[in-house]
């Protein structure tokens, strides 16, 4: 009786992780697109543009990663006949996800996501001469 229903939900929780999957990629591809275009407008004017590239690409890459292990999670949950291994693959994924997000954001920021930054350091994208 409930059979064809759970098909439906579980037809439901894989479209919603495809989607997350997407939306994750779209958002790598369209930042680091606009980070170009925006770089390439201003590169000849200043030559310090290219941190901010850096950065700007790199937080699109944050994002995006966000919303990728969002499908994996959302996904894993869907498996019909779950498994050990199924839960061992996502975590591993997960680990290493995260593992790559910390160290982008301690390469972006200078600091460890869990460090509160001091008030003599401005914030990434912060001008430093607003600060005097």
């Amino acid at each position: 009786m409930l059979t064809p229903y759970l098909a439906d939900i579980h037809q439901i929780i894989n479209f919603a992780g495809l989607a997350l999957d997407v939306t994750g990629v779209l958002i790598i591809v369209t930042g680091a697109t606009f980070s170009t275009l925006a770089y390439l407008a201003r590169w000849r004017r200043d030559a310090l543009t290219y941190r901010g590239y850096r950065r700007d690409v790199g937080r699109s890459i944050l994002l995006g990663l966000e919303f990728l292990v969002g499908g994996d999670i959302i996904r894993t949950v869907s498996v019909e006949h779950p498994s050990l291994e199924n839960v061992f693959v996502l975590g591993l994924i997960v680990m290493i996800r995260t593992a790559m997000s910390f160290t982008m954001e301690v390469e972006l920021e200078g600091r460890w996501p869990w460090q509160g930054r001091s008030l003599e350091t401005p914030a990434a994208g912060e001008d430093e001469s607003a600060q005097s």
